[in-house]
């Protein structure tokens, strides 16, 4: 479905990095960004994530709002009422196809996966259940890049995280512990998951930048 042109989100490139340096491998087409706790900027890497890549890819590139943080990328954008992830998992009555769900901005390259409005009770996603949805978007986009809650704070993560090709971790500058960052990523080996790559997100410059970028 198409969106009004008037949700625009402004997409900032995390602490100058280029994310798209993380996908080392052209086989990892569906990723996840997650962080070991919230309000680490997983959302805004997410966004930029898949801005570069649209940007650089051939092919299509979908962002899935995994997230069930009140200021998802959802929220922000203004989808928090339209059918999305939760519908496609946990709507048995009256499930939607996925191309209903699907929204394209016009102020954004990409596709967007709301995160949907689906009521799912104490249901636990499952990976027989999130495995062909995944497949599905797999063969319809070049990439996928996945917003997902942080691994000590959502109960999808892990699920997630072991189906995607690739998990992405998020860490903010003088705020994320060294401790907890190596704790959360250990925890998603742990379970499974490709652990490729991380960001630094939010980092402070404390001499000019132009001098950082010359050591």
């Amino acid at each position: 479905m198409d969106g009004s042109s008037s949700r625009s989100l402004t997409i900032a490139s995390p602490s100058e990095t280029n994310l798209t340096s993380t996908v080392l491998n052209q086989d990892q087409r569906i990723l996840m960004l997650t962080a070991a706790n919230s309000g680490t900027g997983t959302s805004t890497s997410a966004l930029a994530l898949a801005s570069q890549l649209a940007g650089t890819s051939s092919g299509g590139v979908l962002l899935v709002d995994a997230s069930a943080s009140p200021t998802n990328i959802s929220q922000q954008l203004g989808l928090g009422k339209e059918r999305g992830f939760r519908d496609l998992l946990f709507n048995r009555e009256t499930p939607p196809s996925v191309y209903d769900c699907i929204v394209h901005l016009s102020s954004l390259p990409f596709n967007i996966l709301p995160v949907g409005h689906a009521t799912r009770g104490n249901e636990r996603l499952s990976p027989e259940r999130l495995r062909p949805l995944l497949k599905q978007l797999g063969e319809q986009y070049r990439f996928v890049v996945i917003d997902g809650d942080a691994v000590y704070t959502g109960t999808d993560t892990l699920v997630i995280g072991t189906l995607v090709d690739g998990v992405v971790l998020v860490v903010q500058a003088e705020d994320t512990r060294w401790e907890v960052a190596q704790a959360a990523a250990q925890r998603l080996t742990q379970a499974g998951a490709s652990l490729i790559g991380s960001v630094f997100n939010r980092r402070k410059y404390y001499m000019p930048k132009w001098l950082y970028n010359n050591l």
